[in-house]
C-alpha cells in the first residue's frame, strides 16, 4: 500500500498544539480508515527541544540530507509575539528548507510556521495566511507574499498555510481529504469532535458533516449509507427498507433529528461530490452530472444554480 511520509519540522518553543493536533489527525486516519497510511517523522536541527508548554521532546531525528519525493513537510508555529530568524537553530532550519525542498514536496505551515517558510523563500509570490497577530510580520518578511487575513487556511500550489492553533487541524483534515478521501476526513473529524470545513475560504460545515449533530442511530445509519455512495439512485422506499421502517416515518425522523429532508440531504452530498469533480477533473458537465448521481445534466444545473448562483460550467472555468 502506498504510504504518505509526513515530516514535522520542530524548533525550540514549538507550539505543542500546532504539532499534536495535525499529528493526531493523521494518526486517527491510520488507526481507523487506513486507505493510505501516514508515516510520521519528527525532525529538528536539535535532538531535544522544549516546547511552548515546557514539555521536552527528545530523540528527534536530524534534518535529513534528502527528502523523499512527494513527502509532506509540516511546519508548526513557535511561541512568541515575533519569530527571531537569527538564532543558530532557526538559521540552520531555514537554510535546510532552502536547500532541501523541491516542487514535488507539499509544505503545510501552521500558525507562525508560515514565517519560517517565508524566511526560507518558500512563499515568494504566493498567497498565504497565518495567525492574525503575525500577518503584518509575514508581509514584512517578503513583500511579494499576498497575505490573506481572516482565512482558515490558504492553498497555493504545493504550499498550504493556516491560521493559528486549531486551524492546523482544519488544514490536516483538508490534506486527509485530498490524500485519502472526503469520507475519511469526515470520519476523522467526527472522531476528533471537530468541524470538517469545505475549504480554506469557507467557514461553513462540509456537506459531509452537516445535519449530523444529533444522536439518533437510525438517521445516522441512513446518512452513513447515503454518504458511502451518494451517486446511487436512492429512493425513499429503498432507504426506509434499510432502516426497517416506513418511508413516512423515516421522513419524520429526518426532519426531527437532522432538520432537513432526505431529498435535500442527498442533493447536498451530490453537489459536494460534483464540486470535487469540477475542481479536480476536466470532465464534461454531462459526465459530472452522471458521476454525482443526478438524473440529467439539466437537473444538475438547476440544483447547482440554486446553491451557487452560477452555472457549473462558469464555475469550472473560474478554477
Amino acid at each position: 500500500m502506498t504510504k504518505q511520509i509526513v515530516y514535522f519540522l520542530v524548533l525550540p518553543d514549538t507550539l505543542l498544539i500546532d504539532l499534536a493536533g495535525p499529528a493526531d489527525a493523521f494518526l486517527f486516519a491510520n488507526r481507523h480508515w487506513g486507505e493510505i497510511p501516514f508515516e510520521l517523522r519528527y525532525i529538528s536541527a536539535r535532538s531535544s527541544i522544549d516546547t511552548s508548554i515546557g514539555l521536552s521532546l527528545h530523540h528527534l531525528s536530524p534534518l535529513p540530507t534528502e527528502i523523499e519525493e512527494h513527502a509532506l513537510i509540516v511546519i508548526p508555529g513557535v511561541r512568541g509575539d515575533s519569530f527571531d530568524h537569527r538564532t543558530p537553530t532557526a538559521l540552520e532550519t531555514i537554510n535546510w528548507l532552502r536547500q532541501s525542498v523541491n516542487s514535488s514536496h507539499r509544505i503545510a505551515c501552521v500558525c507562525a510556521g508560515a514565517l519560517i517558510a517565508a524566511h526560507a523563500g518558500l512563499l515568494k509570490n504566493r498567497r498565504a495566511t497565518t495567525h492574525h497577530s503575525h500577518c503584518a510580520e509575514l508581509a514584512e518578511v517578503d513583500a511579494s507574499i499576498q497575505v490573506e487575513d481572516n482565512r482558515i487556511f490558504v492553498e497555493d500550489g504545493n504550499i498550504l498555510t493556516s491560521a493559528g492553533v486549531t486551524a492546523g487541524i482544519d488544514l490536516s483534515l483538508h490534506l486527509i481529504s485530498h490524500i485519502c478521501s472526503p469520507k475519511t476526513a469526515m470520519a476523522v473529524a467526527r472522531a476528533m469532535v471537530v468541524y470538517f470545513r469545505r475549504s480554506g475560504n469557507d467557514p461553513q460545515l462540509s456537506a459531509w458533516l452537516q445535519h449530523r449533530n444529533h444522536l439518533h442511530p437510525t438517521v445516522h445509519k441512513i446518512q452513513d449509507l447515503i454518504s458511502q455512495d451518494p451517486a446511487h439512485p436512492w429512493n425513499l422506499d429503498e432507504l426506509a427498507a434499510h432502516a426497517c421502517t416506513s418511508s413516512r416515518h423515516l421522513t419524520r425522523l429526518f426532519k426531527l433529528h437532522a432538520q432537513t429532508s432526505v431529498h435535500d440531504y442527498l442533493t447536498s452530498l451530490r453537489l459536494s461530490l460534483a464540486n470535487q469533480l469540477l475542481n479536480q477533473s476536466n470532465l464534461s458537465i454531462e459526465h459530472i452530472a452522471d458521476a454525482a448521481g443526478f438524473g440529467s445534466a439539466r437537473q444538475f444545473r438547476r440544483s447547482w444554480q440554486s446553491v451557487y448562483n452560477t452555472s457549473p460550467s462558469a464555475y469550472q472555468q473560474q478554477r
